[in-house]
């Protein structure tokens, strides 16, 4: 009995042990979870309350950009050539829609929303992210713009939105200089990124493209503002908070002068072409002209492909811009340089006299080449054979000389370089050299790569394997008439901040000067002022001029005749004909203006090209419009814009080209 209550006593001890261990495990794990609830409100409330403020605002408050106007292009005398206009436009968001085709449905409802919107809608979809806005219908009417607004609430992911839109007032007139704007394509997008350009292109749909409106990107598209918005749980604006205003993009001035622009169009009627005119003195491209242009607003919204498809087809290519990218042989315009590295090598003085018969044979072959005139022109010095442009004074002055004495004179000028002009995609034309030769036909072996005697015949006229754009060609007649000082030509004259006003020339220094005697340059100037006049291959065109003038008349072969073969142009299918060049500078003691004209297919130079250049600088340098056309201009008619005064000392500000 006594040995049953002992144990028993024994089992009550244990269970209080054992129950008295449970509440203190049970104390503990209270006490650290106390601990931990206090660690973790110490943690949410002191050390990350920053972080979670920042959020709780965010939830609240949202980031709105705020648009800034792209800049202005004005023309050197301040006529407005890209501007900015408001429109409504019908923009959907994929992402909060649930069936987009039942959507756009019953959009067609309310306003016309034709297949090419239909396109273009697509186009967007397919590049685009879901919760990206996409736009449906551009350019919307008040009426429309209404009509919307007032069923907005049938349809979630569909907003009406007021936009700016850049418009182009002379269109084909100045799409090959200014360029145009279109929507951010992923690979920009990416670009934008890599460059930290991402927050000032929030909200921002739009970037140059081409052109003046690529180059000068930065400046013309101006700094994002932002607004600070209130939302509630629904996400509907209550109030504003706080406005950064934007900055809108600076005012370019060009030099070039649009009402010379427009009458080069005219003259030009329906030919195809280009024309570059630069003021010798600063580099600064007084007209910039290639026929045929094309509408740029057609690429803001994305293009058709109907409408892209007949661009690109088009045999005239109106989307090559044939000023900076267009190679031609330059034909006889190659003589006045062909002269100056003649006269720098020595192989002739300026009164040497030579021969300049109706026939060259080739030294050691039969192959002949003929002159324009097949009588030739007797004996002349270097002067008499640029104005009367005998080929075969210039065939044998060619071979004397050979290709070594040619290219490094030549390439002085700019011939066969890229001008560095203030525009994307320009190229480099060829100035033929052995070097180049090798290069040009490596794949071709040897034999092809090996420099011929022969090769270099055909480039003392301008032809064979020369070829060069008109930009250079305009660029070379300004070295040429400024005396050898070489600028760099430029299209945009000034920037004007819209900040401040103050107005900030480009570096119109000179790059450098050739290193040729004076004499030289006032002899073959001399020999390019008797083109002009009575003899002279464009004596015709030179009647009647009340300042002195000089140039050079080409003819520039497409298509290889037959030796002994006479040159018919009816023949000939029209892409086949000669070229028509003119360059020419005036007046020619102090000139003011340089051009290049090429009329492709237009036969020779004093023909077509020449008739172009001497009414352009009537107009430029006496005010005088040509007649046949003067109804038909629209630039006296067009409205100036005044940019904002400069400050005192802006007109010696100086910012480098881009």
């Amino acid at each position: 009995m006594a040995r049953e209550k002992l144990t028993s006593l024994k089992n009550l001890r244990s269970e209080e042990n054992q129950f008295q261990l449970r509440l203190v495990v049970a104390y503990a794990f209270m006490l650290l979870m106390f601990v931990l609830l206090v660690g973790r409100f110490i943690w949410l409330q002191v050390v990350q309350y920053q972080h979670f403020t920042t959020l709780a605002q965010n939830n609240r408050i949202s980031l709105v950009p705020i648009l800034p106007n792209r800049g202005l292009i004005l023309d050197r005398n301040g006529v407005v050539l890209a501007q900015n206009y408001s429109s409504y436009t019908l923009e959907l968001t994929p992402s909060k829609i649930d069936n987009m085709d039942a959507t756009i449905e019953q959009l067609k409802q309310l306003v016309d929303i034709t297949p090419r919107d239909m396109k273009r809608f697509r186009k967007f979809q397919e590049d685009a992210k879901d919760f990206e806005t996409l736009p449906l219908k551009v350019k919307l009417t008040d009426e429309e713009a209404a009509r919307l607004a007032a069923n907005m609430w049938r349809f979630p992911g569909v907003e009406v939105k007021a936009r700016l839109f850049r418009d182009y007032p002379f269109k084909e007139l100045t799409s090959h200089a200014l360029g145009y704007i279109g929507r951010i394509n992923p690979k920009e997008k990416q670009q934008l990124e890599d460059d930290d350009k991402t927050t000032n292109y929030r909200g921002t749909t739009y970037i140059g493209k081409t052109g003046i409106e690529a180059v000068y990107e930065d400046q013309l598209h101006g700094q994002v503002g932002f607004e600070e918005v209130e939302t509630d749980s629904g996400g509907r604006a209550i109030r504003s908070l706080k406005r950064t205003p934007p900055v809108n993009g600076n005012t370019l001035k060009l030099a070039l002068d649009i009402r010379l622009q427009e009458i080069a169009d005219q003259l030009f009627g329906d030919r195809r072409g280009a024309l570059v005119a630069i003021d010798p003195n600063d580099g600064g491209v007084l007209a910039f002209l290639s026929k045929p242009g094309f509408d740029p607003t057609l690429f803001i919204d994305g293009i058709d492909s109907q409408t892209w498809t007949s661009l690109n087809t088009d045999w005239h290519k109106p989307l090559v811009n044939r000023a900076l990218r267009g190679i031609y042989p330059p034909g006889s315009t190659f003589k006045p340089f062909m002269a100056m590295a003649a006269l720098e090598s020595g192989i002739i003085k300026m009164d040497d006299i030579r021969a300049a018969p109706g026939l060259f044979v080739l030294p050691g072959s039969s192959h002949q080449f003929r002159d324009a005139d097949k009588k030739g022109h007797g004996m002349v010095n270097l002067q008499k054979a640029i104005t009367v442009s005998s080929d075969t004074f210039f065939y044998k002055l060619a071979w004397d000389m050979g290709i070594d004495r040619i290219a490094p004179v030549v390439g002085q000028f700019g011939l066969g370089s890229k001008t560095g002009i203030d525009l994307d995609g320009e190229l480099t034309g060829v100035l033929p050299s052995k070097a180049w030769k090798a290069r040009r036909f490596a794949k071709l072996g040897p034999a092809a790569q090996k420099w011929l005697p022969g090769d270099v015949v055909s480039i003392g006229i301008g032809q064979g394997y020369n070829s060069y754009t008109p930009l250079q060609m305009a660029n070379a007649t300004a070295t040429m008439a400024n005396d050898g000082k070489l600028f760099t030509p430029h299209l945009v004259e000034s920037i004007v901040d819209v900040k401040t006003g103050r107005e900030s020339r480009v570096n119109t220094s000179p790059t450098h000067q050739l290193p040729f005697p004076q004499t030289y340059f006032d002899y073959i100037k001399q020999g390019m002022a008797g083109v002009l006049k009575p003899g002279g291959t464009a004596g015709a065109i030179g009647a009647g001029l009340t300042y002195t003038m000089a140039g050079k008349t080409g003819t520039a072969q497409v298509v290889a005749i037959k030796q002994g073969a006479k040159y018919n142009a009816a023949s000939l299918a029209e892409q086949n004909r000669d070229h028509s060049w003119f360059i020419a500078f005036a007046p020619v003691d102090h000139p003011k203006i340089a051009i290049a004209v090429i009329v492709e297919n237009g036969g020779w130079g004093a023909g077509a090209a020449a008739p172009i250049a001497r009414q352009l600088f009537d107009f430029y340098l006496t005010g005088r419009v040509p007649p046949a056309i003067a109804d038909s201009l629209k630039t006296a008619t067009l409205p100036i814009v005044q940019a904002p005064a400069p400050a005192k000392k802006a007109a010696s500000d100086e910012v480098a080209n881009p």
